[in-house]
């Protein structure tokens, strides 16, 4: 099997214990709206704000809380609000891009001095579903989307943890451009 399901990651939120004091109250717990396709990871019906200097833009909370706060968003939405976004793998924010995080019902604000960042296309894979693939852990390929406007996308991180769902997650650009829209299958090439 070299074919994976492509998943769009919409513009989101990863907040820290200490931000959903700060932005909700202390001891808050964000509501799971939504149950998401990797295991334990859901939507949350909150959304917060993200304020940069040149505008802002809303955007859903995931749960569970994580280490550390991070803001994932497209590349066109860092150039709408001015904000810097390297493209990064999850987790990777030291000197990542800025920003504000509002609480759009109560006015709480929180500074993020970094965590704002692209993601990095990557796909999730269990440890069997990478031995059928032939491929491992931090290993880069490149994934073909057959569609309207066929594309190859490289740079594509393979990641490998028992408590992943088979899944490749590309944000908002690059599934627009791609017109990888409804249930969308990629074909690892290489």
């Amino acid at each position: 099997m070299k074919e994976v399901l492509v998943e769009t990651s919409a513009r989101h939120i990863h907040l820290s214990r200490e931000a959903v004091d700060v932005l909700f109250g202390e001891g808050y717990q964000l509501t799971n709206k939504k149950d998401l396709s990797q295991p334990g990871q859901y939507a949350c019906a909150e959304k917060l704000v993200v304020v940069g200097p040149k505008g802002s833009i809303k955007a859903s909370i995931l749960g569970p809380t994580r280490p550390a706060s991070q803001v994932e968003i497209s590349l066109t939405d860092a150039r709408a609000i001015g904000v810097s976004a390297p493209i990064r793998e999850s987790g990777d924010i030291a000197g990542s891009g800025a920003c504000k995080l509002v609480n759009p019902d109560t006015g709480a604000e929180l500074e993020l001095t970094e965590g704002v960042i692209a993601a990095k296309r990557h796909i999730h894979l269990t440890p069997e579903a990478a031995e059928e693939m032939g491929v491992s852990d931090k290993q880069i390929v490149s994934v073909e989307i057959k569609s309207e406007r066929t594309t190859v996308y490289g740079d594509v991180v393979v990641r490998v943890n028992k408590n992943f769902a088979p899944a490749m997650h590309i944000d908002t650009d690059e599934a627009n451009a791609a017109c990888a829209f409804g249930t969308v299958y990629g074909t690892v090439i290489g």
